[in-house]
């Protein structure tokens, strides 16, 4: 009975840590939407990579400590982290810019609240 006491209260845990990612990356989302680039570094920019470091580093640590309560569980990797890692980075001329990219993001986000 302990051992299964114990997993839920880490199944428990990691949905709790899913829903602070969750909320974590909208509010990066919403100030990217709003104009601030970085959070999808497409332009590589050495100040703007400064500026989002800490809410990459906080989302970073979330989804760590997620896939270690999922890998635990016997469950998937997060693959909410696993898209958003993908979406970063340098894009060609012609992709949209990031606070487009956002909102495209937030929408799908937000379309079951």
């Amino acid at each position: 009975m302990a051992k299964a006491d114990r997993l839920e209260r880490l199944d428990t845990r990691r949905a709790d840590l899913e829903v602070d990612y969750r909320e974590a990356l909208i509010a990066a989302l919403k100030v990217c939407a709003a104009g601030k680039w970085g959070l999808f570094d497409h332009n590589a920019d050495r100040t703007a990579r400064a500026a989002v470091a800490p809410t990459i580093a906080e989302l970073t640590e979330l989804a760590e400590e997620i896939d270690t309560a999922r890998e635990q569980l016997f469950m998937e990797p997060f693959e909410l982290h696993q898209e958003f890692l993908r979406q970063r980075g340098p894009v060609d001329s012609q992709a949209v810019g990031e606070p487009k990219q956002a909102r495209a993001w937030l929408d799908r986000l937000t379309a079951n609240d």
